[in-house]
């Protein structure tokens, strides 16, 4: 058994050519942690990569870090996260339920802060979490602290934003219909499950 899911996991005689790959096969790769994260995708990679290597796809877009399949950050690739979105965001919201309720957060503040971050974002801009909190203050919008990280979560489980390359050290967040804008994959539920347990 451990060596079939070494062997699953791409950990064992990885035959992978890139990043995208990885997470595309694995379906979701957990990104919390986003150094380790990194250095989970390089493991899987036929020869192995640099850190830059992973760096670079994340930066060019081609893996993208959301909130998905629970309350914490997952690489996805492009053209998996909407089903994924749509699959997992009514349960990530429902878990977060509480957490928005302690923050004064509801449907009319989530209404203007997912307007504010759209406009702030239009264009193909990048801005950092920092930066979108003065937009969303400027927009009577409570920015700061859990109230922060709980509307940003909220956008990305919406569909509004994702990741955007990074700027230095700091992430920075675009639109997800400027940054993946290819034609996504359509699965009914019962499809969306088959898919995400085959992954």
């Amino acid at each position: 058994l451990l060596a079939q899911r070494l062997h699953h996991q791409k950990l064992i005689q990885p035959d992978l050519a890139r990043p995208a790959d990885v997470v595309a096969g694995l379906g979701a790769v957990q990104a919390q942690d986003f150094p380790a994260a990194k250095w989970a995708l390089s493991m899987r990679v036929r020869g192995g990569l640099q850190d830059l290597d992973v760096e670079q796809a994340f930066n060019d877009g081609a893996i993208l870090r959301t909130h998905v399949l629970r309350p914490t950050w997952h690489f996805v690739a492009p053209a998996d996260i909407r089903w994924m979105l749509k699959l997992s965001a009514p349960r990530v919201h429902a878990i977060s339920a509480y957490y928005y309720r302690q923050a004064g957060l509801d449907a009319k503040i989530f209404g203007r802060s997912c307007a504010m971050l759209q406009r702030a974002l239009d264009g193909g801009k990048f801005l950092t979490r920092t930066e979108l909190a003065t937009h969303l203050k400027r927009a009577k919008v409570p920015a700061d602290g859990l109230k922060l990280a709980s509307i940003m979560m909220h956008a990305e489980l919406e569909g509004i934003i994702c990741s955007g390359p990074r700027r230095g050290k700091q992430f920075t967040y675009a639109l997800l219909d400027e940054r993946a804008p290819q034609k996504p994959a359509v699965f009914d539920r019962e499809q969306s499950l088959a898919e995400l347990a085959s992954r």
